[in-house]
């Protein structure tokens, strides 16, 4: 038998808020769930571009299904999709997976074949969105970057999460503004087969997939855009796996963004705003401007380890993956050494077992980390300007490193590459008016 995956038609109940997405894989029946707030406008519900999105929806989320057996044909026999959504939906089937391909050692970039019917309305009628913005909050540093941003340009803007949990929750507490949750239920059955012989599991791009739940959001309850907070780093891949970059923050990228926004906008007629505020950042600024700010210290973390599907778990910083090494050696240069300690806990850089943690991080040795965290040059750079900070430069990570950072990048490399961290890019597509107002608040 040939394998296949089927994303079904998908619905939603504006009474209960309940949007179901059911799936087929071979001969097995898959239904994930969304539970959206109440006071949904009904009229935005039957809209033609809610249909459309809800439809994008079911394919973005599907791919979680998918990945179970990684079938080469996926069918979607009721969802018709123009030529630029038949890009988007394979381009999140092939690039978004890069990292579970990679780590399961699947072929399949330029080999999905997606079957479904042709739309050929190429853009729908525009719904009137009032001039608000929607900020997914992931706990971490770069969204809480964008709250004080968003704050001190003067724009409206509400919190959302999906699933939200340990610092999300915290974040949004100290933020102050009314959030919008939606949760999310993964089917059991997907859950209980991806650890079973027979099936994979891995990575998936999550970015995308709250990116399609919250533009949900935005049509039901009234947002004209969402806002971001990618960091240009985001845009550099990991390893070169079937002929082609991989990136395990490839939902973050530029390129991503681009295409998503273009697919957001041409179904909702241009009503419809996708771009992320930090893109002309790297994440070495975006850390010197985090500090600006200490009412979000004892509540934020973008350690991983110990914020999992079930949770925080623990302390808010492992201090042992390579995401806590990456955002502490970035921190490092900007934020007086007691503060940064007294939010980790310990001095992650005087710790000799992290060396190998932060010898990949800097290019060193081995590959960039399935992690989300910055350029390799950049982090180079952050460790050399601590080889000349009177606060770190005594520490054992630092002092061991020192001589290979040097003789492997050279000191005009590393004073290069640390003035281009703190130099803002041109390369995004921030709405001009609001980047200005950005740009004169963010120096």
């Amino acid at each position: 038998m040939t394998e296949f995956f089927r994303i079904e038609n998908p619905s939603f109940d504006p009474d209960t808020g309940e949007a179901r997405f059911p799936y087929t894989l071979n001969g097995l029946a898959f239904t994930e769930v969304l539970t959206l707030p109440a006071g949904a406008d009904a009229t935005a519900a039957a809209s033609p571009a809610f249909e459309k999105l809800l439809d994008l929806t079911a394919l973005v989320l599907g791919v979680s299904y998918f990945k179970l057996r990684a079938p080469f044909a996926i069918q979607a026999p009721g969802i018709p999709l123009t030529e630029g959504e038949r890009a988007f939906v394979i381009d999140v089937y092939e690039n978004g997976l890069g990292e579970f391909y990679a780590r399961n050692n699947l072929s399949r970039f330029g080999k999905l074949e997606l079957a479904a019917p042709e739309d050929s309305v190429g853009r729908r009628a525009a719904p009137n969105l009032p001039e608000r913005t929607l900020l997914p909050i992931g706990g971490g540093k770069d969204s809480l970057v964008s709250v004080d941003l968003l704050t001190h340009t003067g724009q409206q803007f509400t919190p959302f999460a999906v699933n939200p949990k340990g610092p999300i929750v915290t974040s949004v507490e100290a933020i102050g503004t009314n959030p919008l949750y939606v949760t999310r239920t993964l089917d059991r059955e997907m859950i209980r087969l991806g650890q079973e012989p027979g099936y994979f599991n891995g990575h998936v791009p999550s970015t995308a997939i709250n990116s399609m739940i919250a533009a949900l959001c935005a049509l039901l309850f009234g947002y004209d855009q969402i806002v971001l907070s990618n960091e240009r780093s985001a845009s550099e891949g990991n390893v070169m796996f079937d002929g082609r970059e991989t990136n395990h923050q490839y939902s973050k990228s530029l390129g991503f963004e681009l295409l998503i926004a273009d697919t957001l906008a041409n179904a909702t007629g241009g009503a419809l705003k996708y771009f992320s505020l930090l893109r002309p950042y790297s994440e070495a600024r975006i850390a010197s401007l985090f500090t600006k700010e200490s009412k979000f210290d004892s509540v934020f973390s973008s350690c991983n380890r110990n914020f999992r599907l079930n949770g925080n778990d623990g302390a808010l910083w492992c201090g042992e993956c390579p995401k806590c090494h990456f955002v502490f050696l970035i921190f490092a240069p900007f934020m007086a050494k007691e503060r940064l300690l007294r939010i980790f806990g310990k001095n992650l850089l005087n710790e000799p077992a992290n060396e190998q943690s932060f010898r990949e991080l800097a290019g060193l040795t081995g590959q960039k980390p399935w992690e989300c965290v910055g350029e390799i040059l950049e982090a180079a750079a952050c460790f050399y300007t601590l080889t000349r900070h009177a606060d770190w430069h005594e520490d054992a990570i630092v002092r061991a490193i020192k001589a290979d950072l040097f003789a492997q990048y050279g000191e005009e490399k590393l004073q290069r590459a640390m003035a281009e961290c703190l130099t803002d890019s041109h390369d995004h597509h921030i709405p001009p008016a609001l980047a200005a107002k950005v740009a004169a608040y963010a120096v």
